[in-house]
């Protein structure tokens, strides 16, 4: 298993459309991949959007992502890029 930390960054947090944006990019690696808000046990699978959206992740919130399977990095270091990134927002 691989995980990383980072903090969402736009202003509006992860609404649908990042959210969105966050489960079609999760889609494309074969790993398990899953997101947590740091210092939580929940967990969501990050493929599916509507378990994202339950986590109702803000600006400021500092998540982890963890994934296993045989892209397990390069799926994990892509959706920190991402979320970096601000979803151009």
């Amino acid at each position: 298993m691989y995980q990383r930390e980072t903090t969402i960054r736009n202003e509006s947090g992860l609404h649908a459309r990042p959210a969105s944006e966050f489960v079609q990019c999760a889609g494309q690696f074969q790993s398990e991949i899953y997101i947590s808000q740091v210092g939580s046990q929940t967990q969501a699978n990050a493929k599916s959007i509507i378990m994202l959206l339950t986590l109702a992740l803000s600006k400021g919130t500092a998540v982890r992502i963890a994934a296993s399977g045989p892209d397990e990095r390069e799926a994990v270091d892509q959706l920190v890029a991402l979320i970096d990134s601000g979803f151009s927002e």
